[in-house]
């Protein structure tokens, strides 16, 4: 497996931006389709973007088109989540995760330990 750490998260007014960033260590980095995933208050977890190993397919749910876009350097071993226009409904902890296989659902084989997002109205 992977080892995967968060960084990034933190407060935000609505319309405001953040950029989340994800380190991993352990294995090929390159061998891994890379995603984000977030768990609200009260909610279950779900997903919000993935990207296959190479950086040339990404996805995303439909609430976060057009606002978000996930990247990757697969020199660097980083996946980020760029955050803009946010909203309050964007509020939770935010978790990066990594599979062998491509996926827009759970389950995936590696996760972090999740950053905190939180957007106020």
């Amino acid at each position: 497996q992977v080892q995967l750490v968060e960084s990034g998260g933190g407060s935000v007014q609505a319309g405001g931006s953040l950029r989340l960033s994800c380190a991993a260590s352990g294995r090929t980095f390159s061998g891994y389709a890379m995603a984000w995933f977030r768990q609200g208050p009260g909610k279950e977890r779900e997903f919000v973007a993935a990207i296959s190993r190479s950086g040339d397919t990404t996805y995303y749910v439909d609430s976060v088109k057009g606002r978000f876009t996930i990247s990757r350097d697969n020199a660097k071993n980083t996946v980020d989540l760029q955050m803009n226009n946010l909203k309050p409904e964007d509020t939770a902890v935010y978790y990066c995760a990594a599979d062998p296989l491509f996926k827009v659902a759970r389950p995936y084989t590696s996760w972090g330990q999740g950053t905190q997002v939180t957007v106020s109205s």
